[in-house]
């Protein structure tokens, strides 16, 4: 099938939509029971620098395969962003398996950073393999 010009081709997304906290409750115990290493980004509509940065956390996704990608919009799922302690957006937070303990942090849209500690992450849990 050929793209009509002008049109967009809808890839499929490896970031999953945390949407409540039984959402959020879920993809950690799933983590959790297969040793699967998470990133998180903590957005919110109407933060710019938020919504600039998902295009970031896509291209990462696709990248780094074998780690959980969530996003999570703060004022939707107000409960998890006041469990995780975020107070600030965009937040990126990695955690070793779901429901683990939180192994790095990112406050502010910073490509380069976020792109550098993924790697890094994604490099400490392959040798912890």
């Amino acid at each position: 099938m050929e793209a009509v010009e002008g049109q967009e081709q809808l890839v499929q997304s490896r970031v999953m939509r945390v949407l409540s906290e039984e959402s959020w409750n879920y993809f950690m115990t799933q983590a959790s029971s297969e040793g699967c290493p998470v990133a998180i980004h903590f957005t919110a509509a109407w933060c710019m620098p938020s919504v600039a940065m998902n295009p970031v956390f896509e291209e990462l996704a696709m990248i780094y395969e074998d780690i959980l990608f969530l996003v999570v919009d703060v004022d939707d799922v107000k409960e998890v962003a006041t469990k995780m302690e975020v107070k600030a957006m965009p937040t990126f937070l990695a955690m070793k398996q779901g429901g683990g303990q939180v192994v790095d942090k990112v406050v502010g849209a910073n490509p380069e950073e976020i792109r550098k500690r993924i790697d890094s992450f994604d490099q400490s849990v392959r040798a912890s393999k």
